[in-house]
């Protein structure tokens, strides 16, 4: 399996609405580091998995609309506990969207697609799946 990551980063503001999250129940910011990694069986004939550039911007249209936002405020997020694992899960699925669109001209080669989020040096969830 051969995989291309490219790496972004985006500052959101949220609280988590559960007695578990102690503290982080209140409104706090957060800054996260980005990883999404586009996987492939094979490389095409120019020795690629995935184009970079087109990889870099597909996660950028993915981040920008949470970039330096309230999640809290955002519709689509009211109702929902909007964990380090949820915003994984919801950057695959924007990541997902396009590629079935053909966003990133990979020809229907991308099998697989991980989102890392690194909340901090000692801390970080992902979410994967097949495509």
């Amino acid at each position: 399996m051969f995989a291309v990551e490219v790496r972004d980063h985006i500052m959101i503001a949220h609280s988590l609405s559960s007695p578990v999250f102690g503290p982080a129940q209140n409104m706090h910011g957060a800054t996260f580091v980005v990883d999404a990694a586009f996987y492939t069986r094979d490389i095409d004939e120019n020795g690629l998995t995935v184009d970079i550039g087109l990889a870099t911007d597909a996660l950028k249209a993915a981040l920008d609309p949470l970039r330096y936002g309230n999640l809290d405020e955002i519709d689509a997020f009211k109702g929902k506990i909007t964990t380090t694992e949820f915003l994984c899960k919801h950057i695959f699925d924007q990541l997902a969207a396009t590629v079935r669109t053909k966003g990133l001209g990979d020809n229907g080669r991308i099998v697989k697609i991980r989102v890392q989020l690194h909340e901090s040096h000692v801390a970080r969830a992902w979410y994967e799946g097949e495509l």
